[in-house]
């Protein structure tokens, strides 16, 4: 098929750069994140931060770099995407150092400025994704490549020496003195790795079947992709005790085979072998049934643990939220350090007990905002390779949010996952910002013009040209 388009006096709609709108955005972002900054000051210690200065400018410095890549290498990339994950971000780092400034000054702790480093090094690769893959049909040709990769992310914690348990999950290796999760450069990897095979095999997993009660479903031998992905995810569940990042890859898989094939059968299936290999887990796994119970009865185990088993993380959270009420406490005025781990799992309930019910809500719409974006991407893309891909990316995004709301809410059990960009974390942090670089780069692709082939009026006002060629060199 030829990359160009023919001429016609039918006119077509053409998507503007609308980089002048990000940059608007992105002031009323940094207006945000820092005024959070300068009101964590204000109501805890009663003065501006001392720092304010150096700590605006370098968040502005780290802005400004992403925005001015964006025009460079994306100039034709959604508007919005950029700003809401930066207004997330900076939220995140002035709650989080919000958090900092209530522990004792002999912890002298500091993961507001760790966050920010992380933060950095985010946007760093941020740049360097939108540099190094100027066009995301490249990434299909490594589909087995990244699917591979995304195995050997998983499996390295369970490798001894570097392999770090923390929590009872044993999800981190450790590097030196460095630690991070892989399991997050894995869900990227493994977004990838959906988007390509089903863009290839898509026809064969959407046609063939059978209809049983009104519901399409798959033959025996297409399930075998749908089998391997339950066979990891349970491996993740039981060997490395990690509900959230089971529950995320297996269900982004499933979404993203839905979406390919448009077939409620895979929905059924994938559902019923989730909820047979859940029960499974909770029967054969004490770590797995600790997990439901404390969310079926919270208030069984606290405040005194019942046989080492306590839900004090939950139930605090609980009654953080309900404390702040719709506006929250303010800023200062909250006790959301009795909050195990809330500037990490929990930083949700946190913000909910100083700023309120309204600001959560905010947040979850930012939140929905992206997705939008990301699927509204989806729809526009010309290839099925980006079509997937962005549903993937966006969905990635979505389950995560609603696997660590769902769970600090007691809507689901709780599972070991952070908040994207607001949660300390900085594995978690720098791929995500990564998902929303390549998500820019699908929208770009996109959005972009397509070059038009030549009217037949001006081919006509083409002057023929005569080469005469030169016998002399063609002998030589």
């Amino acid at each position: 098929m030829s990359g160009f388009t023919p001429a016609s006096s039918t006119p077509v709609f053409v998507h503007r750069s609308r980089r002048g709108a990000e940059l608007v955005l992105l002031i009323i972002a940094l207006a945000v994140g820092i005024g959070a900054y300068v009101a964590v000051g204000l109501g805890v210690e009663g003065k501006i931060p001392v720092d304010i200065v150096g700590y605006g400018t370098w968040l502005v410095l780290l802005l400004v770099a992403a925005h001015i890549g964006v025009r460079l290498m994306a100039p034709y990339a959604d508007p919005v995407l950029l700003p809401l994950v930066a207004m997330l971000n900076g939220v995140g780092l002035a709650v989080i150092h919000r958090l900092d400034l209530s522990r004792p000054a002999a912890e002298n702790a500091d993961f507001a400025g760790q966050q920010l480093t992380w933060m950095t090094l985010g946007v760093v690769l941020f740049l360097v994704t939108l540099f190094l893959v100027p066009d995301h049909r490249m990434l299909q040709r490594f589909t087995y490549t990244a699917g591979f990769a995304a195995v050997v992310m998983l499996i390295l914690p369970m490798l001894p020496f570097i392999g770090n348990e923390i929590n009872g999950a044993r999800i981190w290796i450790r590097l030196g003195p460095v630690s991070f999760q892989p399991g997050e450069v894995a869900k990227v990897l493994l977004v990838i790795c959906f988007a390509g095979y089903l863009a290839v095999h898509r026809d064969a997993l959407a046609l063939a079947g059978r209809r049983f009660a009104g519901i399409d479903l798959p033959r025996a031998r297409d399930l075998g992709p749908l089998l391997m992905m339950w066979a990891i995810s349970l491996a993740i569940l039981v060997l490395q005790r990690d509900l959230g990042s089971s529950l995320l890859f297996y269900g982004l898989f499933v979404v993203t085979l839905y979406v390919a094939t448009e077939r409620k059968g895979w929905i059924v299936v994938g559902g019923l072998l989730f909820a047979g290999g859940v029960f499974a887990a909770i029967s054969l796994f004490s770590h797995v049934r600790v997990r439901v119970l404390t969310w079926l009865n919270p208030f069984d185990y606290y405040p005194e643990a019942v046989n080492g088993t306590s839900s004090e993380q939950l139930v605090q959270g609980l009654f953080g939220m309900a404390w702040g009420g719709m506006i929250g406490r303010g800023f200062g005025s909250g006790e959301p350090w009795r909050i195990p781990y809330a500037n990490s799992d929990f930083i949700i309930p946190a913000i909910g007990e100083e700023l309120g019910l309204t600001a959560i809500l905010a947040l979850l719409l930012c939140y929905g905002l992206i997705v939008e974006r990301g699927l509204r991407t989806a729809i526009v893309a010309r290839d099925d390779f980006g079509k997937l891909l962005s549903v993937g990316l966006a969905t990635s995004i979505a389950l995560q949010t609603f696997v660590v709301v769902g769970g600090v809410t007691g809507l689901i059990p709780l599972t070991g996952l952070t908040t994207p960009f607001l949660s300390y974390g900085g594995s978690s942090l720098v791929a995500n910002w990564v998902i929303v670089a390549l998500l820019l780069r699908v929208s770009d692709q996109s959005r972009r013009p397509l070059p038009t082939a030549p009217s037949d009026e001006d081919l006509a006002a083409e002057e023929t040209q005569i080469v005469k060629l030169d016998k002399g060199a063609l002998n030589r």
